[in-house]
């Protein structure tokens, strides 16, 4: 495990910066897994990743993120500069513009209807960008926007696990259901993780998308994972009006929320109550609304 503090950040921007090397450097207050990422003065951030697995989104979004930035109307992460390794530190990394706003929350939202609105009115816009040089999903992106069969064992295994906490009728039901169709359009662009972490909010609505490390081309439904993250019932149904998904689709959505949840169930269980209450929330969300929306 690499050390990634403020100090090792200082040191590499001493020695490859030194036009930046008199701003101050701390931590930002909500930090992802993949990256660690750090304020660098007030216009800046420096985003490093945290493992090898993750040093081909470097490049993947120095390559991308200035075009697809130019063809969006809400801000999204924006490479700088690009880092190189030293000898206490490994990869490669960025250094990308600070975008002002909050980690978006249901008490920051002021009108969720209009929040999933404009959320996939954002997403659809990416969608509609030329796509045909663009990575296709894989390994590199953990395949999203790929045919979620590739978590197929992963996802049965947990039902099986929890057979006797959530209904292992219905999720297997749940799961085929996702496994039941694939995307037969070209491959368009998708963020990968629409997830709350990644998205801010300014005075009560959506300011800026973040965190483009598994940014690809595919299939869009695991961008509406979030339906069942976040949304409520009358949201949701807002979010899947804007997106244009018909319900082929829509069973694959529900089903990267359900393999994202059960696979996070089934990891924490037994050492963090609060991810692991996250997740089992969310399965019974999934349950809920199949329930109310067969």
């Amino acid at each position: 495990m690499i050390k990634i503090d403020s100090a090792l950040v200082t040191k590499l921007i001493n020695e490859q910066f030194q036009e930046w090397a008199h701003l101050e450097i701390k931590p930002v207050k909500l930090d992802g897994h993949d990256n660690r990422t750090f304020h660098l003065g007030n216009n800046m951030s420096v985003r490093l990743p945290s493992a090898s697995g993750y040093v081909p989104q470097v490049k993947k979004e120095q390559k991308w993120l200035p075009i697809l930035a130019q063809k969006l109307s809400v801000p999204i992460s924006s490479p700088i500069a690009k880092g190189e390794p030293n000898e206490e530190y490994p990869f490669p990394w960025s250094i990308n513009k600070w975008l002002d706003g909050e980690t978006v929350t249901r008490e920051n939202v002021k009108d969720l209807n209009q929040f999933a609105k404009d959320l996939g009115e954002f997403l659809i816009e990416l969608q509609s960008i030329d796509a045909s040089e663009g990575p296709v999903a894989g390994a590199h992106n953990f395949y999203r926007g790929a045919p979620l069969s590739v978590y197929d064992h992963e996802s049965r295994n947990a039902i099986e696990k929890n057979r006797d906490v959530f209904d292992k009728v219905i999720l297997t039901k749940l799961w085929d259901l996702s496994l039941d169709s694939k995307w037969e359009r070209e491959p368009v662009w998708l963020h990968g993780d629409i997830a709350v972490g990644n998205i801010l909010v300014q005075n009560g609505k959506l300011s800026a998308v973040i965190d483009f490390g598994i940014l690809g081309v595919g299939d869009p439904s695991c961008d509406a994972a979030m339906a069942w993250t976040f949304f409520d019932n009358e949201s949701r149904t807002v979010f899947k009006d804007v997106l244009k998904m018909d319900e082929r689709t829509w069973n694959r959505a529900r089903g990267w929320a359900l393999w994202k949840a059960l696979i996070t169930y089934e990891e924490h269980k037994n050492d963090d109550i609060i991810k692991s209450k996250e997740a089992y929330n969310v399965i019974l969300t999934i349950v809920e609304d199949f329930k109310i929306n067969p």
